[in-house]
Protein backbone atom coordinates (compact mmCIF):
# COMPACT_ATOMS: atom_id res chain seq x y z
CA UNK A 1 0.00 0.00 0.00
CA UNK A 2 1.35 3.58 -1.07
CA UNK A 3 0.68 5.61 2.25
CA UNK A 4 0.56 9.73 3.31
CA UNK A 5 -0.90 11.67 5.76
CA UNK A 6 -1.90 14.99 4.85
CA UNK A 7 -5.18 17.63 5.37
CA UNK A 8 -7.52 18.21 3.38
CA UNK A 9 -8.53 21.02 1.63
CA UNK A 10 -11.61 22.77 0.39
CA UNK A 11 -11.35 26.43 -0.86
CA UNK A 12 -12.72 27.80 -3.77
CA UNK A 13 -9.84 30.28 -4.73
CA UNK A 14 -7.82 27.10 -5.56
CA UNK A 15 -10.93 25.86 -7.59
CA UNK A 16 -11.23 29.21 -9.42
CA UNK A 17 -7.68 29.45 -10.07
CA UNK A 18 -7.33 26.11 -11.65
CA UNK A 19 -10.63 26.55 -13.67
CA UNK A 20 -8.77 29.37 -15.39
CA UNK A 21 -5.85 28.13 -15.90
CA UNK A 22 -6.55 24.32 -17.28
CA UNK A 23 -7.92 25.44 -20.80
CA UNK A 24 -3.86 27.23 -20.82
CA UNK A 25 -2.38 23.87 -20.51
CA UNK A 26 -4.86 20.67 -21.10
CA UNK A 27 -1.52 18.76 -21.42
CA UNK A 28 -0.76 18.94 -17.89
CA UNK A 29 -2.06 16.53 -15.59
CA UNK A 30 -4.27 18.91 -13.47
CA UNK A 31 -4.99 17.27 -10.10
CA UNK A 32 -8.55 16.71 -9.59
CA UNK A 33 -10.18 19.17 -6.36
CA UNK A 34 -11.02 16.13 -4.15
CA UNK A 35 -7.45 15.27 -4.33
CA UNK A 36 -5.97 18.17 -3.23
CA UNK A 37 -4.33 18.27 -0.08
CA UNK A 38 -1.21 19.09 2.38
CA UNK A 39 1.41 15.75 2.89
CA UNK A 40 2.95 15.79 6.46
CA UNK A 41 4.35 13.27 5.85
CA UNK A 42 4.99 10.92 2.44
CA UNK A 43 5.06 7.08 4.21
CA UNK A 44 5.49 5.46 0.91
CA UNK A 45 5.21 1.46 0.92
CA UNK A 46 3.76 -0.34 4.15
CA UNK A 47 2.39 -3.74 4.53
CA UNK A 48 -1.42 -4.04 4.82
CA UNK A 49 -1.10 -6.41 7.65
CA UNK A 50 1.10 -3.57 9.90
CA UNK A 51 -1.82 -1.13 9.48
CA UNK A 52 -3.18 -1.09 12.06
CA UNK A 53 -0.02 -0.54 13.80
CA UNK A 54 0.46 2.62 11.64
CA UNK A 55 -2.77 4.08 12.88
CA UNK A 56 -2.12 3.11 16.05
CA UNK A 57 0.90 4.96 16.52
CA UNK A 58 -0.80 8.33 14.23
CA UNK A 59 -3.68 8.21 16.71
CA UNK A 60 -1.09 9.02 19.53
CA UNK A 61 0.65 12.07 17.91
CA UNK A 62 -0.02 15.40 20.09
CA UNK A 63 -2.89 17.48 18.86
CA UNK A 64 -1.64 20.96 18.10
CA UNK A 65 -5.02 22.42 18.20
CA UNK A 66 -6.87 23.82 15.05
CA UNK A 67 -4.46 24.50 12.22
CA UNK A 68 -5.16 27.85 10.07
CA UNK A 69 -3.26 27.78 6.61
CA UNK A 70 -2.95 30.65 4.53
CA UNK A 71 -2.11 29.54 1.06
CA UNK A 72 -0.51 32.13 -1.34
CA UNK A 73 1.18 32.34 -4.49
CA UNK A 74 2.10 29.88 -7.08
CA UNK A 75 5.53 27.92 -8.01
CA UNK A 76 7.62 25.28 -9.70
CA UNK A 77 9.30 22.08 -9.06
CA UNK A 78 12.06 21.04 -8.89
CA UNK A 79 12.66 25.01 -10.67
CA UNK A 80 10.83 27.28 -13.32
CA UNK A 81 13.05 25.80 -16.22
CA UNK A 82 12.78 22.17 -15.90
CA UNK A 83 9.67 21.70 -14.15
CA UNK A 84 7.17 18.32 -13.10
CA UNK A 85 4.97 20.05 -10.84
CA UNK A 86 3.24 23.21 -10.38
CA UNK A 87 2.26 24.15 -7.07
CA UNK A 88 0.60 26.31 -5.24
CA UNK A 89 2.88 27.68 -1.69
CA UNK A 90 1.33 27.35 1.73
CA UNK A 91 2.83 30.00 4.22
CA UNK A 92 3.91 26.94 7.39
CA UNK A 93 2.82 28.20 10.65
CA UNK A 94 4.50 26.57 13.67
CA UNK A 95 1.65 24.36 14.21
CA UNK A 96 1.85 22.90 10.60
CA UNK A 97 5.39 22.50 11.32
CA UNK A 98 5.18 20.83 14.59
CA UNK A 99 2.62 18.56 13.16
CA UNK A 100 4.61 17.32 10.07
CA UNK A 101 7.63 16.61 12.64
CA UNK A 102 5.82 15.14 15.34
CA UNK A 103 4.28 12.72 12.74
CA UNK A 104 7.74 12.32 11.11
CA UNK A 105 9.07 11.29 14.81
CA UNK A 106 6.30 9.05 15.69
CA UNK A 107 6.96 7.19 12.42
CA UNK A 108 10.23 6.59 12.29
CA UNK A 109 9.83 4.45 15.76
CA UNK A 110 8.43 1.64 13.57
CA UNK A 111 10.51 1.31 10.75
CA UNK A 112 9.35 4.83 8.31
CA UNK A 113 11.95 6.19 6.63
CA UNK A 114 13.25 9.96 7.62
CA UNK A 115 12.73 12.75 5.03
CA UNK A 116 16.84 13.77 4.53
CA UNK A 117 15.07 17.59 3.42
CA UNK A 118 12.86 20.29 5.19
CA UNK A 119 9.65 19.75 5.10
CA UNK A 120 8.07 22.29 2.83
CA UNK A 121 3.86 22.16 2.86
CA UNK A 122 2.66 23.14 -0.82
CA UNK A 123 -0.60 21.97 -2.25
CA UNK A 124 0.11 19.89 -6.10
CA UNK A 125 -1.75 21.82 -8.51
CA UNK A 126 -0.77 20.05 -11.41
CA UNK A 127 2.26 17.55 -12.55
CA UNK A 128 4.38 18.63 -16.16
CA UNK A 129 5.09 16.13 -18.83
CA UNK A 130 6.89 17.31 -21.77
CA UNK A 131 4.67 20.83 -22.09
CA UNK A 132 4.94 23.86 -23.85
CA UNK A 133 4.23 26.10 -20.47
CA UNK A 134 4.59 29.69 -21.99
CA UNK A 135 0.53 30.10 -22.50
CA UNK A 136 0.34 28.98 -18.62
CA UNK A 137 2.95 30.76 -17.49
CA UNK A 138 1.02 34.14 -19.49
CA UNK A 139 -2.30 32.77 -17.89
CA UNK A 140 -0.82 32.74 -14.43
CA UNK A 141 0.62 35.89 -15.19
CA UNK A 142 -2.53 37.67 -16.07
CA UNK A 143 -4.87 36.08 -12.82
CA UNK A 144 -4.60 38.89 -10.75
CA UNK A 145 -4.08 38.01 -7.08
CA UNK A 146 -2.91 34.87 -6.16
CA UNK A 147 -3.58 34.94 -2.53
CA UNK A 148 -5.77 31.94 -2.40
CA UNK A 149 -6.64 32.54 1.37
CA UNK A 150 -7.07 30.92 4.68
CA UNK A 151 -8.20 27.41 5.62
CA UNK A 152 -8.57 25.89 8.98
CA UNK A 153 -8.00 22.24 9.43
CA UNK A 154 -9.81 19.90 12.06
CA UNK A 155 -7.83 16.56 11.56
CA UNK A 156 -5.54 15.20 9.74
CA UNK A 157 -5.66 11.83 7.25
CA UNK A 158 -3.81 8.52 6.69
CA UNK A 159 -4.20 8.23 2.70
CA UNK A 160 -4.24 5.21 0.21
CA UNK A 161 -2.35 5.99 -3.23
CA UNK A 162 -3.51 3.80 -5.89
CA UNK A 163 -3.03 5.43 -9.92
CA UNK A 164 -3.26 9.05 -8.40
CA UNK A 165 -6.43 8.42 -6.66
CA UNK A 166 -6.43 9.36 -2.77
CA UNK A 167 -8.90 7.59 -0.33
CA UNK A 168 -9.12 8.34 3.53
CA UNK A 169 -8.24 5.51 4.98
CA UNK A 170 -8.45 6.93 8.88
CA UNK A 171 -9.29 10.53 9.71
CA UNK A 172 -7.27 12.13 13.35
CA UNK A 173 -8.42 14.86 14.92
CA UNK A 174 -6.49 17.72 16.08
CA UNK A 175 -7.98 19.20 19.11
Amino acid sequence: MRLFTGLDLSIATLDQFLSALRPAAPNLQWSPLKNLHITTKFIGEWPEPRLGELTQVLQGIQKPGLLRIHMRGVGWFPDPHQPRYLFAAVEASQQLLDLARDTQNALAVIGVKVEDRAYTPHVTLARVRAAELAALQQAIAEYGSLDFGMVEAKSFALYVSVMSVYTKLAEFPLQ
